[in-house]
């Protein structure tokens, strides 16, 4: 974890809490998020923090080997990330949830708007990232989330 999060007296999730009564938690693991809006404010913050090793974590279990970390933190090492912006965060189903947002960062070429509708999944009682840039499963292979539905029939009809 990065040094400067014990100095951070807001939380750069926005929510308007102070670090330590916000993330810290999550990124210690000490306690999880109850819905994917959480889950997403924490790895924003985690983007922040450049704090990749929770952003692994975070994403589905059977995807963490298959992200890129090198190229994570170097994409959080060269943004200078300024804010977050949910602009919503639905059910989709008991097990799915969708969070559309806005995140505001800089770059060398001047500043950006990262726009993303990303959805997530709850499995035994702890949400995850459902990574759509990652080679998925085919449409009638197992489900990534470890249900015994097809794809097509779980996580793959929300991506």
């Amino acid at each position: 974890m990065n040094e400067f999060i014990e100095e951070i007296t807001m939380c750069p999730c926005q929510s308007g809490l102070c670090y330590q009564d916000c993330c810290e938690g999550f990124h210690r693991f000490k306690k999880k998020p109850i819905n994917a809006e959480q889950l997403m404010r924490s790895r924003y913050c985690a983007y922040v923090l450049k704090n990749i090793d929770y952003i692994q974590q975070t994403t589905v279990p059977s995807q963490q080997s298959l992200l890129d970390m090198d190229a994570l933190l170097n994409w959080a090492e060269s943004t200078e990330w300024q804010g977050l912006n949910i602009l919503q965060h639905k059910t989709l189903s008991p097990i799915h949830s969708a969070v559309e947002f806005e995140a505001f960062y800089a770059l060398a070429q001047g500043q950006q708007i990262h726009h993303e509708y990303s959805v997530f999944v709850n499995i035994n009682q702890c949400w995850y990232f459902i990574d759509p840039t990652v080679a998925r499963p085919t449409m009638k292979q197992p489900c990534i989330c470890g249900t015994n539905k097809k794809f097509k029939h779980c996580c793959g009809a929300f991506l």
